[in-house]
Order: C-alpha cells, then sequence, then structure tokens
C-alpha cells in the first residue's frame, strides 16, 4: 500500500481511538478527490475485550480541503457501527463500495500492517529496541 502524509495521518487518527494491537482488519478505501477537497472511508474491525468471536465495526471518514482560503483544514470522524464476526466485515465493506460507487477493492491491513510506518519499521533500518523476554 502506498503510504502518504495524508494516509499516514487518516491511519494515526484511527490508531488513536482504536489501538493497533486490537484490530483485526481495518479496510482503507482510495481516496477521492473532488473540487479542493479530499476525503476518505476505512472499515474497522477490532477486538473488543477477550471475545474473540465477535468484533466491533467502525467506520472512519476524513476530509481534507486541499485547495482555497481554508487550505488544510482536517475533518476526521470515527463511529462505532456494529458489533459482529469476523465473516460480516467483508458484507459491511462490500456495501461500502457498493454505496460509493468504487470500482477498486479497498486495501486490507492487518493489525500489524495498519500501524504508520516510522524509520524503525522500514527493512533498512537497524533496529534499536532491545528484544522483550
Amino acid at each position: 500500500m502506498e503510504r502518504d502524509d495524508t494516509r499516514e495521518r487518516f491511519l494515526a487518527a484511527i490508531a488513536d481511538r482504536v489501538p493497533a494491537d486490537r484490530i483485526a482488519e481495518a479496510h482503507v478505501f482510495s481516496p477521492i478527490r473532488q473540487g479542493g477537497t479530499e476525503s476518505g472511508v476505512a472499515v474497522i474491525a477490532a477486538r473488543e475485550g477477550d471475545a474473540l468471536e465477535r468484533l466491533a465495526i467502525y467506520t472512519a471518514r476524513y476530509r481534507l480541503v486541499l485547495k482555497g482560503p481554508e487550505r488544510g483544514k482536517w475533518e476526521f470522524a470515527m463511529q462505532a457501527d456494529a458489533d459482529a464476526p469476523l465473516l460480516t466485515v467483508d458484507k459491511v465493506v462490500q456495501g461500502v463500495q457498493r454505496r460509493s460507487g468504487d470500482a477498486e477493492d479497498p486495501v486490507k491491513l492487518t493489525g500489524e500492517d495498519f500501524r504508520p510506518a516510522s524509520p524503525s519499521s522500514s527493512p533498512t533500518a537497524p533496529s534499536s529496541t532491545p528484544a522483550s523476554p
């Protein structure tokens, strides 16, 4: 998945609400640029407590103004939509995709993939964190 500043900001905003270690899947749709704005949507399935079979399903959205006097204005919203088994998540994602008219499949991330990129997580950067026991 291509990482850019806006995508990183979106993932970080989601991670502020749902820790990456709780995320079972995140489906990030391609951003839409219309007029002077860009907007994006993601569907997140997160583990709640010890329940492995049921997940909280969230929808996250952002809007970024790219042009004009409000250039740089960022809006983010995230809401819990349901709790469901992981098998249901694909149906939710298909529904979002159908309503948005997006022909491209969203990028599917795991909790590990979801963490924002950092220099220490790149394969060429040496690790400065000692291994935990």
